[in-house]
């Protein structure tokens, strides 16, 4: 199905995005055809949000151009993008839950007199929008007692009734229950039959059936076709397409591994997760991987005891107390997927970092031994080859794969048996994903377990030992590394493929 109109609405020519060392966007270009449900798909780090970021105006291409309506679009933020007709919703909610629905759709656009709101043209459309939309929501209700899909609907008429003709939405279904996905869906389609062209970004293959008129795949930062959804043979084309022919593999086994089980969840569940159990064994490495929404950093945070849930964790044969303090003091550590603000205080040294997870190793008596803690810090900087002039530089002034190398030090000098590593080489370059990849290799040569939760594939296969595929909160399958493992298979259990939970 497409809409009324097939004119060309957005079109992108030789966009690209370079960052030191790294081109994320690689000249892409492609058009998107007026009132249509224009699919973006990708694996994570394809490129999809930076291509966003730079259609949104967050962020300057390094080179290429775009056009709305066939006039050029430079926007140089958000609101110069929806100046420009172009608005987006994001996963994070932006209503204030204070205030009603209507204040809520003119907010940031109401209009003055010597300083007092005066009702506006803006208001009447705004309403008018909302009804043709979802004529359920009352535009004087408090936001606060809405769902979260009515919130997002809220969002969307904001958009409309601005003049937006162009919609992006970022994985909009993935705090939906399954009903409000669907009052969504019926709402996207009546923007579509309204002429509002809807950009829709997701990892569920069965939306982007269900929805799409076209798909535009991104790999590696590069455009791979732009295409009918009626044109594309089902998920494995679409899989094809998203993965290409091969993904770097460099596993290889280790002897290290042991048969005693060193962990053991059962039924852990919260909001997201849904009675997830695994085991982990000494000296093994095993991965979680998924994709947006899946829950592999809520399984971290729960193993860790940052987030409250149901169900048993076991740590060598004792239950594990529920709090990051008792999950350090039981052998646990994590890192954190946010090493600045989660993992790391940027306003003090190396030194001053690496013992804040043990400190009573280097005290007596509640007084710090000088000489215990710069000895520790020469150690791990050593060790893990931290490129430093100074054990006294502030982290902060550090390269992220030297940052991240600091953390890997809090957590081994807190004697750490079994890490949990949130996505631990986001944001550093080749170099440095290497030496953290032997860090980790070492590590559990070492005896220690290891559970990296991840949302780079090449990074899961390369050093795990046995993968965990996540889905929508389930655990749905767990499968051996080595050479044989069907990458397509993976890629398809990862975005909603397969039916069954695995046990």
């Amino acid at each position: 199905m497409t809409g009324p109109q097939t004119h060309t609405v957005l079109s992108v020519s030789g966009l690209t995005k370079d960052y030191p060392g790294v081109r994320a966007v690689d000249d892409v270009s492609f058009a998107i055809e007026g009132g249509t449900v224009h699919c973006l798909v990708g694996e994570n780090g394809a490129g999809k949000s930076t291509l966003v970021k730079m259609l949104t105006g967050a962020l300057d291409p390094t080179s290429g151009s775009m056009s709305v309506n066939g006039n050029e679009y430079t926007p140089n933020s958000p609101q110069d993008a929806r100046k420009g007709g172009v608005a987006t919703l994001f996963q994070e909610l932006h209503v204030v839950d204070e205030l009603t629905v209507l204040e809520n759709l003119t907010l940031g656009m109401e209009r003055s007199w010597f300083g007092f709101l005066v009702k506006s043209e803006l208001e009447e459309r705004a309403v008018k929008t909302l009804a043709a939309i979802e004529p359920s929501i009352d535009p004087s209700a408090r936001v606060s007692r809405l769902s979260v899909a009515q919130k997002q609907i809220i969002e969307i008429a904001r958009a409309a009734s601005s003049g937006a003709n162009i919609i992006i939405m970022d994985e909009p279904t993935a705090a939906l229950s399954e009903r409000e996905v669907e009052r969504l869906f019926g709402v996207i389609r009546r923007l579509r039959e309204n002429d509002v062209t809807v950009i829709y970004i997701s990892h569920k293959l069965d939306e982007i059936f269900e929805l799409g008129d076209n798909v535009t795949v991104l790999r590696d930062g590069k455009h791979i076709a732009t295409k009918p959804l009626a044109d594309v043979d089902g998920r494995s084309e679409l899989i094809e397409m998203m993965i290409g022919r091969t993904v770097f593999q460099s596993y290889s086994p280790r002897g290290t591994v042991g048969n005693k089980v060193v962990l053991k969840a059962q039924g852990l569940t919260t909001s997201l997760l849904k009675d997830v159990s695994f085991d982990i064994k000494e000296g093994e490495i095993v991965g979680f991987y998924g994709l947006v929404g899946a829950g592999k950093t809520e399984i971290a945070r729960a193993l860790y005891g940052a987030d409250s849930f149901e169900g048993a964790v076991d740590f060598k044969g004792k239950p594990v107390g529920r709090t990051p303090t008792a999950a350090i003091a039981s052998g646990i550590a994590l890192v954190p997927e946010e090493r600045r603000t989660q993992g790391l205080f940027t306003n003090l040294t190396i030194r001053e970092n690496i013992p804040v997870m043990n400190l009573p190793r280097v005290s007596r008596g509640g007084v710090f031994k000088a000489a215990d803690v710069q000895n520790a810090a020469h150690q791990y900087v050593e060790q893990l080859s931290i490129a430093t002039s100074s054990i006294e530089k502030h982290t902060e002034k550090l390269s992220g794969g030297n940052q991240q190398k600091v953390v890997f030090a809090k957590c081994l000098f807190s004697i750490a048996e079994l890490l949990l590593l949130d996505e631990p080489t986001r944001g550093v370059d080749v170099g440095a994903k290497s030496e953290i990849y032997d860090i980790i290799k070492d590590l559990a040569d070492q005896g220690n377990a290891v559970a990296v939760f991840s949302s780079e594939l090449e990074e899961i296969l390369g050093i795990c030992d046995r993968v965990f595929l996540m889905f929508d909160g389930h655990l749905q399958e767990e499968i051996p590394n080595g050479p044989d493992v069907d990458i397509s298979h993976i890629l398809n259990v990862v975005t909603g493929g397969q039916e069954s939970v695995a046990q």
